[in-house]
């Protein structure tokens, strides 16, 4: 069988993976109530390959990036990586794993040391194997490491301050890099920053991947900003994976409602083209994660829902080859 023809394996692996948070009140910390962060939701990330996780504010997506990180221990579930997992492991047992699942920061400078210069940020990042190492040795690795994410070596003597947005982002990339990591969990990386600087940074992640084999968990509430980078994507609700396709067939035919609302609200610089398209607005707030609906957790904003949505949850199925809805309303016949 050809290269092209093998079967990729998962790098990264999540099942039915739960992450509540108790709620307390008064002196006595009584529990007054749960947050469902995250609520049973399954997907699995290929080696070398983008999964992007969308949804808006508070649905569970950068959760479910600390859970796989280890920073969360998760009220239920497994996490397989490389085939390992890793839920159940200790931190001894974790120690030579933290190495290769890195995360970049959504706001680089309160990510930085303001008191440490980039070699030093870089160094302290690289010598974490307890190697130890010449300085001419880590000034090298430290000016590839620059060199990498298309930065002057020169700068390695400037501290975080004296950095812009978009070269704070590339230093926080780097620091990822420089533990030789083969998944990098990027928790919204390009939205602190301005929309040009996003254009670079999401194409030095592009470059990156093709010339190191990295594996990307890129989170983002912009669907805009995923269509660029992500090989499949997976919409997240209220805690919940309502949708996990190609990012081709997303954009081509998302059958979600929600799915179909967040794309209806990308703005299209074509001015003919945005005459044309249909608005797909939303009632209601996002309901709290204290109190989710029963049934399906988008029903009471669907104007689709009735009595089956209100009452049972509709279970994440495969409608068309690799495209997965949790719906009740998708009955995998094309045009509706």
């Amino acid at each position: 069988m050809s290269d092209d023809k093998k079967e990729v394996k998962s790098l990264l692996c999540v099942e039915n993976l739960k992450m509540f948070f108790p709620v307390t009140s008064g002196v006595f910390a009584r529990n007054v109530g749960t947050v469902k962060a995250v609520d049973d939701i399954s997907f699995e990330i290929k080696q070398g390959e983008t999964f992007g996780l969308v949804g808006e504010s508070g649905c569970g997506k950068t959760t479910t990036g600390k859970c796989i990180l280890k920073i969360h221990e998760p009220t239920s579930g497994k996490i397989f990586y490389g085939g390992q997992e890793i839920v159940s492991m200790s931190k001894k047992e974790f120690a030579p794993l933290r190495r290769k699942i890195q995360l970049v920061f959504q706001d680089p400078y309160s990510s930085l040391d303001p008191r440490s210069s980039v070699l030093g940020i870089l160094s302290e990042a690289i010598q974490c194997d307890g190697k130890h190492r010449s300085h001419d040795t880590l000034q090298k690795n430290v000016n590839d490491l620059l060199s990498t994410v298309e930065l002057d070596p020169m700068m390695s003597y400037r501290f975080p301050h004296e950095l812009s947005g978009g070269q704070r982002q590339r230093l926080g990339i780097a620091r990822a890099l420089a533990c030789n990591p083969d998944l990098i969990v990027c928790d919204e990386p390009v939205s602190a920053l301005d929309v040009s600087i996003q254009a670079q940074i999401i194409n030095l992640f592009k470059k990156i991947q093709q010339k190191m084999g990295i594996t990307y968990l890129f989170i983002a509430h912009d669907l805009a900003v995923v269509r660029h980078i992500s090989d499949r994507i997976g919409v997240m609700y209220l805690g919940h994976l309502v949708e996990v396709t190609e990012s081709t067939s997303l954009y081509k035919m998302p059958l979600h409602p929600y799915t179909q609302t967040l794309l209806s609200a990308i703005p299209i610089t074509d001015y003919y083209e945005e005459q044309k398209r249909e608005r797909l607005p939303l009632k209601g707030e996002v309901p709290s994660p204290m109190h989710v609906p029963a049934g399906c957790p988008f029903n009471p904003r669907c104007l689709l829902a009735d009595e089956q949505c209100r009452k049972v949850r509709p279970e994440l199925r495969e409608i068309y080859p690799n495209h997965f809805v949790a719906c009740h309303k998708c009955s995998g016949k094309r045009g509706e």
